[in-house]
């Protein structure tokens, strides 16, 4: 419909907007929002029939809900809204494709993980080693699409930090050779990918903590995207200017447009749950979009809270270990912590959001300290 619209402008003007990406961002924002509010109802019916069991009263003492009344793979409402308007609106190029690829490959390893879960009536999916071994593929094929294309090559290998003007890792970084740096730059992105893909759904654990993070995330990534699209805004901020990465801003926007309709219906209390095909997914497509634009770091900034909560799951299973039996934390994912503290739900999650949107604006003041 984009290319129809491009070519009806020698029959009427005003459709030259369709050309500007920012027109197109929120275009790609409203159509998401309203084919989700249109579809949310039909698909959180039939979700209804695919009920998860609560994690047990014996691992979540007081903190358990009662189980089975809560239908799951509320991911699938979110990509339903946001991938028609990414294809409406975005010209396809490798960027686009590659965090598409990204989203769908990784939200079909969750929902794999999602199903079996259902199925089984249980809390056992697929594997940790196996789900990390799909994330790896889909990160690597997504990659692959990118690679493709010449022109994109040898930026690829580009790896830049926050307060730094130049990038910290390229395609000649320590006299290497090409092969060197790109295979180095894979591996990282990769890693990247997944590890964001995991940070998202271990975030995912009270009504609406993960989604309103998501989006505040995704705002952020949405205007750096147009900035380092842009030629000009690029070399003023000294950022890496990569062509056509303006595209990724209206892939943003869509998805902070399916996002904000699950959050209508996952905010407590919650008539779905992401599951993993959301988590995972949402994740992914975050971890390659930031990787795209050589902008890995600023996305540990940006979405702090997401690396806090790893971190927190990651210090607990190492001090457990070392220690014997010894806990760190209360529980993690670390928002339980502050649940076993006492705090209500809604006041752990507000109190994170709050902290999501501290670190978008630290992560947008870091684009002038270069």
């Amino acid at each position: 419909m984009l290319y129809l619209l491009n070519q009806l402008e020698s029959f009427w003007g005003p459709f030259r907007l369709f050309e500007y990406i920012s027109v197109r961002a929120i275009l790609a924002g409203f159509t998401a929002l309203a084919l989700g509010m249109l579809l949310s109802g039909p698909i959180i019916r039939k979700l209804s029939q695919l009920r998860q069991p609560e994690r047990s009263k014996a691992l979540m003492g007081d903190l358990a809900k009662e189980g089975g009344k809560v239908p799951t793979m509320g991911g699938l409402l979110i990509g339903a809204a946001m991938i028609p308007s990414v294809l409406l609106w975005a010209k396809p190029n490798v960027l686009v494709l590659a965090s598409l690829f990204c989203l769908l490959g990784m939200g079909l390893v969750g929902f794999v993980d999602d199903w079996l879960k259902v199925r089984h009536g249980s809390s056992d999916g697929i594997s940790a080693r196996t789900k990390l071994a799909g994330q790896a593929v889909v990160a690597l094929l997504a990659l692959g699409i990118v690679l493709l294309d010449p022109a994109y090559r040898s930026s690829l290998c580009e790896i830049w930090l926050p307060v730094l003007n130049g990038p910290i890792w390229s395609d000649h970084s320590f006299g290497l050779p090409f092969a060197v740096c790109l295979a180095v730059a894979v591996v990282f992105i990769a890693l990247v990918c997944m590890g964001c893909s995991n940070a998202v759904n271990l975030t995912d654990g009270l009504d609406g903590l993960a989604i309103g993070c998501v989006i505040i995330t995704t705002t952020i990534f949405g205007a750096v995207a147009y900035l380092a699209g842009h030629h000009d805004f690029a070399l003023y901020l000294r950022i890496s200017y990569v062509p056509g990465a303006g595209e990724l801003a209206v892939f943003c926007s869509a998805l902070v447009g399916g996002s904000l309709v699950f959050l209508w219906h996952n905010a407590a209390p919650a008539e779905v749950y992401m599951g993993d095909v959301g988590a995972l997914g949402i994740g992914g497509a975050l971890g390659c979009m930031a990787c795209l634009m050589h902008q890995p770091f600023l996305l540990a900034i940006v979405g702090g809270v997401f690396v806090i909560e790893a971190v927190s799951v990651i210090l607990q299973v190492a001090y457990f270990k070392r220690t014997g039996g010894q806990r760190l934390f209360l529980m993690t994912p670390i928002h339980h912590h502050f649940q076993k503290k006492g705090w209500p739900a809604t006041k752990v999650v507000a109190r994170f959001w709050i902290l999501s949107f501290l670190c978008g604006l630290l992560g947008l003041l870091t684009l002038k300290l270069r």
